[in-house]
């Protein structure tokens, strides 16, 4: 079975089918699936969905996008979000300079620090979300070292990469893989060890080739998992098997 370990069930994307999609995955071979929030709201409705479905997990964070009124009260609701016994991480956390209409950098910063300290307090994995922001990422994630975590869509250079392993962290691809233009992602994967990665869809973006640019959801996630395959020069079943134990272990999932 395959683990798509980052996927926004929440959005609007999926609002017409979003039940339908997610009790279909199990017979499309996608058995345990993680949905990150983006937003206190947006955390809850991870925590429900988890509830719903057997299958389902959630990670509850405020995304560096939606962290302009970021404070004590956001905290708070996560803090008790996190308490669920389906909440697996803190996350989607980090930082976004890309957009110039994003929260100052300074606010993102705070934020993800503030959560930083919540994962450390609760004893949880973070899931980073880092667009162009490497350098001021890595010092945040270095200060916490007590905290371990996964950079999801991971964009980084060979040697960043190498950093985060030594320090115990995990880093996940999803469909930006199998793009004809990938360069830097593919490099990572074939340096980095396998028990070291995870496999997403990011759905509903970044659909993989040949589906780039349709709605993606956890069904592509194969694709992901048969990219590393030829990356690496082993077998499909082989980046299923592995990717579903790391995200299970990762995740503390029986």
């Amino acid at each position: 079975m395959l683990f798509d370990t980052h996927a926004h069930y929440d959005d609007p994307a999926f609002d017409a089918d979003r039940d339908a999609v997610l009790s279909a995955l199990i017979d499309k071979g996608v058995g345990l699936v993680v949905i990150p929030g983006c937003t206190v709201d947006t955390s809850r409705q991870a925590v429900e969905l988890a509830e719903k479905f057997p299958h389902v997990y959630a990670a509850v964070g405020v995304h560096p996008q939606d962290c302009g009124d970021f404070g004590d009260r956001a905290l708070q609701e996560l803090r008790e979000l996190a308490a669920h016994p389906k909440a697996v991480a803190i996350g989607e956390i980090g930082l976004d300079y890309y957009w110039q209409e994003n929260p100052s950098r300074e606010k993102q910063k705070e934020a993800l620090r503030a959560q930083l300290s919540l994962a450390r307090e609760l004893k949880l994995p973070v899931i980073i979300h880092d667009r162009d922001a490497h350098a001021d990422a890595m010092e945040a994630v270095q200060a916490f070292p007590d905290v371990r975590g996964v950079f999801h869509c991971y964009s980084g250079s060979v040697e960043t990469a190498r950093q985060l392993l030594k320090m115990g962290w995990m880093l996940s691809f999803n469909g930006a893989l199998t793009f004809k233009n990938a360069r830097r992602a593919p490099e990572v994967v074939a340096e980095i060890p396998l028990d070291r990665i995870m496999i997403e869809t990011d759905a509903p973006f970044l659909a993989p080739e040949p589906y780039r640019g349709r709605r993606n959801d956890s069904g592509y996630v194969y694709l992901v998992a048969e990219k590393i395959a030829a990356i690496k020069g082993i077998s499909p079943g082989e980046v299923e098997r592995i990717t579903w134990e790391n995200g299970k272990r990762f995740f503390g999932i029986q």
